[in-house]
């Protein structure tokens, strides 16, 4: 005769495989635990109070992370009331906004959320940088954080067709000819992405399904594997001298030391958008018309810095090489750049910091008055009539311009006796500043025909 089983009944057990500590006390204890395992998964159980100053990362990783979980919640909301066709987005979105209660809000929570996003993943790169924490045993992550940044382009480029108004449809039409300048696959990947010659009802079937599937799933993947490797590699860094001084007694524990300010953080955040949300709203224009382009048609507003290169450049250097070197170039940095004495320091030293704030003057004035000459001076294709455009007015300039990045590295080195860490960071802000400026004049500056003028003198149409 077998003996009776001595396993605990199955809602027992389904609660241990939950809970695995032994639980006493109330339902609110109960609650409060399932919390802090939650919170212990994310975070390690103590950090170092160093990292626990406000400046020092901004909450600029966790305002990126409640982001996507707003535009996960906003856009599962929309789809309700989205019909991705040509024959019916339009009015859905019309729709949306007088008929759906709360509709318009939470359109304008999407549209904002997704533009800030870009904004504050790209500043939580920035703060990575500036800090050294791109370096050892952080270079993975540095990696992943950059694929990130191009993810949160690209999912913003695909949900910027939906509304399927006229600023979606010539925006999409510009940013999308960019592609046909690769060689070789640059046609057959445009015509892979829009479905066909130009932008059609398959574009917008290609870029929903883009937008609410692949590219929010492959986000979530990456964060996670960024959160894991955050604390696989020591969590956030701090200074050597820091560490080597009080390795133990500068820690303190993750709750409530990290938590509370992390959920303060998280409210302000949600409130500030939300009433920016509840007044200003998210741009719609007439229904898209493809025999009326406006002018100027203009790529959404992170591509403008590409769009204005492109009127300086051969296109295939201007829209594929220049940025394809700066993609490199950021991803070989953690390799080319390991002084580990200054993680955790902001802008390096004193000297980095010095650097680093004429460089950013620099890098802007240069800009503007190399855009000036170009506009009303500069002919290449005219002084070098024998030579193919893709030479005169792409590799001769690209040539030029990389010889004085290099010349001012080696000026930077010479004449304020900067370490090689110091100078790859004042040339890093030297071109941080220029693609800025150029994202400026393309925003507030190009009028009809794409021709330098004064903001005040554009009309708008």
């Amino acid at each position: 005769m077998s003996e009776p089983s001595t396993r605990p009944p199955l809602p027992q057990r389904v609660k241990r495989s939950i809970i695995r500590e032994p639980f006493t006390g109330d339902r609110r204890s109960r609650l409060r635990l399932v919390m802090n395992n939650l919170i212990l998964h994310l975070h390690p159980a103590q950090v170092p109070k160093a990292t626990l100053r406000f400046t020092y990362t901004w909450g600029l990783g966790g305002l990126s992370a409640l982001l996507f979980l707003l535009l996960s919640v906003t856009g599962a909301m929309l789809e309700f009331a989205y019909t991705p066709s040509p024959e019916q987005a339009y009015t859905s979105i019309l729709a949306l906004q007088t008929n759906v209660w709360f509709g318009q809000l939470i359109r304008n929570l999407h549209h904002w959320s997704g533009n800030l996003m870009i904004v504050v993943v790209a500043l939580h790169l920035l703060r990575v940088f500036f800090t050294g924490a791109f370096r050892p045993p952080r270079e993975f992550n540095w990696i992943v954080g950059i694929a990130l940044l191009l993810l949160t382009v690209v999912a913003n480029f695909t949900g910027y067709l939906l509304p399927w108004d006229q600023l979606a449809y010539w925006g999409i039409t510009v940013g999308t000819s960019i592609l046909s300048y690769i060689p070789l696959i640059g046609d057959w990947a445009a015509q892979l992405l829009l479905g066909g010659p130009e932008v059609g009802p398959n574009t917008l079937l290609n870029f929903y399904a883009l937008h609410i599937s692949a590219i929010p799933f492959a986000m979530a993947a990456l964060m996670g594997l960024h959160f894991w490797r955050v604390r696989k590699d020591g969590g956030l860094t701090i200074p050597r001298r820091l560490r080597e001084s009080e390795p133990d007694t500068s820690k303190t524990t993750t709750i409530p030391d990290l938590v509370r300010p992390e959920l303060a953080w998280a409210a302000v955040s949600i409130a500030a958008i939300t009433l920016w949300a509840m007044f200003v709203n998210a741009p719609l224009e007439p229904l898209a018309n493809p025999d009326v382009s406006p002018n100027p048609a203009k790529a959404p507003w992170y591509f403008l810095g590409i769009q204005e290169l492109l009127l300086h450049f051969h296109p295939f250097i201007g829209a594929i090489i220049i940025p394809g070197l700066a993609i490199l170039a950021l991803t070989a940095l953690p390799y080319m750049d390991a002084d580990m004495e200054s993680v955790g320091i902001y802008f390096r030293s004193w000297k980095g910091r010095w650097l680093s704030f004429l460089s950013a003057i620099a890098g802007t004035v240069f800009t503007f008055i190399w855009v000036l000459v170009d506009e009303y001076w500069l002919d290449l294709p005219s002084i070098f009539p024998s030579l193919p455009t893709i030479v005169s007015n792409g590799v001769i300039p690209l040539i030029v311009l990389l010889l004085l990045l290099y010349g001012f590295y080696l000026y930077s080195r010479k004449a304020f006796l900067t370490t090689h860490c110091e100078a790859v960071l004042g040339l890093f802000v030297l071109l941080l500043a220029g693609f800025v400026t150029l994202t400026i004049i393309g925003i507030f500056f190009r009028g009809p025909g794409m021709a330098l003028m004064r903001p005040w003198d554009i009309v708008p149409h």
